[in-house]
């Protein structure tokens, strides 16, 4: 690294900060100065994410709905090259993630990609998660008003924030153009569809808003929070909710630390009601929404298509022209998808596309949710050109978003929770729908999608006909094999379904499971009938029956103990997750890290930044009794549980006479306005409490010689 010349004359303070604090950190660790499991949660929310194989990292990038600019992509590749394997694999999230980058090799891929505006800031971790939004967001007929000004002011407004750097778990939040939902707000932590209402006349935008959705292992469809929230409102709604989430989740128990799980255990009265006491304390209570902080990207390029241009192959083209293409809500230009196989993009052929969009459309791409690509702004006369451009780059394959594109994690290849190969059975079925099922290139409204394992990237339960890796135990041996769901997915009506699992079959037979399901559906579903409709009207009995024989595991062939893509026999090798950690640490550890919120409280006083100094003290009281507590062994779970202990066995015990009573004191935050006086009292009582817990470990080492004590939890972080 000490070859390495940082140049950061076209990057962002804040991101210089950044690349600085993960280079020195990385040194850290690699010295043996850091400990492994505190160095992964930090180096997660700063998008290094390790990889199944021992050595190297996934690098994610976050990028808000989606958007790049052509100088971006081109920027992307470039790191790609230098640094990873040449590949931009793009995630079900609007990310691009790179893989096989060396740890050392972090903090410069940061560096050339913020020169270019983009960030890794809180792509992984528990932080929130990339906004997502539909990607025709802007161009989309069927929208009331353009999403993604909202979605963009709310990355930057929740980028870094204070109350969402250290929660219990991740959360997801997104932006649909339309009642027709193509972002799935139905299981997101937060969805949001755009309205328009009329009042005395006047239009008022707002948002229909869905909260405590989520896939993976226990999926929930969220719940109706508003109908109608008006548009200054949905950044505090956020805000005041992270809060509730923050102090009541879960943190021990990670399998149950998401949001959903928190309203449920709530009630969602209940969970309404906290987050209405939240008001008050918010930094703005108002919100006002720029509209014009994305512009309307008109091709800007200096490109003139050849007039009379001939497409490569006709009937290539005309197939290509039905399922990619699509007029905008402006009249007279197209929007393109171009489908991307299993999300993977060559870094040579990303140079290549953007350097064709630069010039013949508006340069504002939009990584979709199926791992895909969309360009606007393009004249209808210019279709033949593109499709010819798209052949010549391997990328004008017909059927985007529909059945004959799959969705698929790296599943095996590269993640360390990988159970079979998602990627190697995609391509099958993706080979086998189009030589057996030529018209579901056609079909919009039935979806495949294939996770790795349970844990839903894929997002299989959001699909018609889902699967997720598994094994079963046969004999001394292990299959690979896939649990089979259905009734996933987005009606065309707007309505969301959670798939139900129907059965577990060995991986080989999966294309039978396809041909079952489309051949069953072909031969008893009603002119015209939804497919979830479809299963609803049988049954989940039915499916059972259908695809029962398949699991039969009486008639195995030598070939199934083999998974997809696999020259040896299946052995199973699950990593531990990235965001799953035992974390062994000692007491006077988790006290520093209460003294860094201190000093990150009074750098923030400092710049009169009131709410987060606020927050930051609160966090620094909340850390500091947790480290007490722990010395105790007395479990914790909850920041308001945290609280709530310490008054119990220091306050009222008298161990600790500092403080009258430690739970009124802290709840302060969400009783006062985030104003100067507050901001400063609240301070000055969080530092005073800090040091005196300090105090007292000091003294406890003096009468242990030294040793302190040592502490271990899931998530040890208040």
């Amino acid at each position: 690294m000490s070859n390495y010349e940082f140049d950061f004359s076209s990057v962002s303070p804040v991101d210089q900060k950044d690349i600085q604090e993960l280079e020195r950190r990385i040194g850290d660790f690699q010295r043996g100065k850091e400990d492994t499991e505190r160095f992964r949660l930090y180096r997660l929310t700063r998008g290094v994410y390790g990889q199944r194989q021992e050595g190297v990292q996934m690098f994610r990038l976050k990028l808000p709905y989606g958007r790049v600019n052509s100088a971006q992509l081109a920027r992307i590749a470039d790191v790609s090259d230098r640094y990873a394997t040449g590949n931009l694999h793009i995630t079900t999230r609007q990310n691009v993630q790179l893989h096989y980058v060396k740890l050392a090799n972090s903090p410069k891929v940061w560096n050339e990609l913020a020169q270019m505006n983009l960030t890794a800031r809180e792509a992984c971790g528990n932080t929130v998660r990339n906004f997502t939004a539909s990607p025709t967001a802007g161009i989309d007929p069927q929208e009331p008003f353009d999403v993604s000004p909202y979605a963009e002011a709310s990355f930057q407004y929740f980028l870094r924030n204070p109350i969402c750097q250290e929660m219990g778990r991740k959360i997801k939040i997104a932006f649909s153009s339309s009642e027709a939902d193509s972002a799935f707000t139905y299981f997101h932590d937060y969805g949001f569809i755009p309205k328009i209402q009329t009042v005395d006349g006047v239009e008022q935008r707002g948002f229909k808003v869905l909260v405590g959705g989520g896939l993976g292992a226990q999926a929930i469809t969220g719940v109706l929070a508003y109908d109608f929230l008006p548009e200054d409102q949905i950044i505090p709604f956020m805000e005041a909710g992270l809060r509730v989430f923050d102090r009541h989740g879960e943190r021990e128990k990670r399998m149950k630390a998401r949001m959903k799980f928190l309203i449920q255990k709530l009630g969602f009265e209940a969970w309404m009601e906290l987050v209405k006491q939240e008001w008050k304390a918010l930094k703005n209570i108002s919100v006002a929404i720029d509209r014009n902080l994305v512009p309307e990207e008109a091709p800007l390029g200096q490109g003139i298509v050849p007039a009379d241009v001939k497409p490569l192959d006709e009937h290539w083209y005309n197939e290509w022209l039905r399922t990619n293409t699509f007029e905008q809500k402006q009249k007279g230009y197209f929007g393109v998808y171009v489908r991307i196989v299993l999300g993977d993009l060559p870094s040579e052929k990303a140079r290549k596309l953007a350097a064709v969009i630069k010039d013949y459309a508006a340069d504002d791409i939009r990584f979709t949710v199926n791992q895909g690509l969309l360009l606007k702004f393009i004249r209808p006369e210019a279709l033949p050109f593109w499709f010819n451009k798209l052949h010549e780059l391997g990328l004008a394959l017909p059927g985007a978003d529909s059945t004959a594109d799959i969705t698929a994690c790296p599943g095996t290849d590269t993640c360390a929770l990988g159970v079979t190969n998602s990627t190697g059975l995609s391509k099958i079925l993706e080979e086998l729908i189009r030589e057996e099922y030529p018209d579901m290139i056609d079909e919009k409204f039935f979806k495949i999608k294939i996770s790795g394992c349970m844990n839903a990237c894929g997002q299989h339960m959001a699909a018609n006909l889902g699967f997720h890796g598994s094994s079963f135990k046969h004999g001394e041996l292990v299959i690979p094999a896939m649990q089979v769901v259905l009734g996933g997915g987005v009606a065309p009506d707007g309505r969301g379904f959670i798939a139900d699992k129907i059965v577990k079959v060995p991986t080989k037979r999966i294309p039978d499971v396809v041909r079952y399901v489309f051949d069953d559906f072909e031969k008893n579903g009603l002119e015209g009938e939804y497919y979830n409709d479809y299963f609803l009207r049988l049954g989940e009995k039915h499916f059972y029956a259908l695809l029962k024989p398949l699991a039969d595991l009486k008639t195995l062939t030598q070939e199934e103990y083999f998974d997809w893509g696999q020259d040896r026999m299946y052995k199973q090798e699950i990593g531990v997750g990235e965001c799953a950690a035992v974390i062994l640490d000692m007491v006077g550890v988790i006290l520093k890290d209460a003294m860094d919120k201190i000093v990150a409280a009074r750098e923030t006083l400092a710049q009169s930044e009131w709410s987060d100094a606020i927050y930051s003290s609160y966090a620094a009281f909340v850390i500091a009794a947790k480290a007490m507590l722990l010395s105790k062994d007395i479990k914790c779970n909850t920041q308001r549980g945290v609280i709530d202990d310490f008054q119990t066995h220091f306050v009222e015990s008298g161990e600790f006479t500092e403080v009258g009573n430690f739970t009124e004191l802290v709840l302060q935050i969400n009783q006062y306005e985030p104003e100067e006086n507050f901001a400063t009292d609240y301070f000055a009582q969080a530092e005073s409490f800090v040091r005196s817990v300090i105090n007292i470990r000091e003294a406890k080492l003096v009468e242990s010689n030294g040793i302190d004590k040592k502490v271990v939890g899931d998530y040890y972080r208040a």
